[in-house]
């Protein structure tokens, strides 16, 4: 591992610890050369599927593009950023566990607007409204009422 301030390769773990679920182990390393320390985490590497985008393109899945893409629906809402990245655990497991080598993006993005759902529903029409691309207020407000149908009187 190169030290991230003087790019040697000399340097020893001072610390490790789990941290997530157990599938993830932070080090504390410090630099033999520059006496610095930094962190690493390092996690098994995972078979993830191919995103079939709605154009036809195909790319590589990116953790980082659903954390993105829920964080902004959750802008101002009481999630926590240790939520988010549960939710986005959740859906790579479930990705993990179907064995596909490619899946359409609509897929992952109804995954991401279930768990929204039971989380937040603020965030769950938020993040529909740029998912399902609205043409028109009528397609949001029937969207909206199937909302509130669903959701329980209070």
């Amino acid at each position: 591992m190169k030290c991230p301030f003087c790019l040697s390769i000399n340097n020893r773990v001072v610390d490790s610890r789990e941290s997530g679920e157990g599938d993830i182990i932070r080090r504390r390393r410090e630099c033999d050369d520059c006496a610095k320390r930094f962190t690493t985490y390092e996690r098994v590497e995972e078979i993830l599927p191919h995103v079939i985008k709605k154009d036809g393109r195909r790319e590589p899945f990116e953790r980082l593009k659903i954390i993105t893409g829920i964080q902004k629906a959750c802008e101002k809402r009481p999630i926590s950023v240790e939520t988010i990245e549960n939710v986005v655990s959740q859906i790579e497991r479930v990705l993990q566990e179907g064995g596909e080598k490619e899946i359409q993006s609509t897929e992952i993005g109804t995954k991401v607007m279930e768990h929204l759902h039971a989380l937040d529903e603020v965030a769950y029409v938020r993040f529909a409204s740029v998912y399902r691309s609205f043409r028109d207020i009528s397609e949001f407000m029937n969207e909206l009422q199937g909302l509130l149908k669903a959701s329980p009187k209070t």
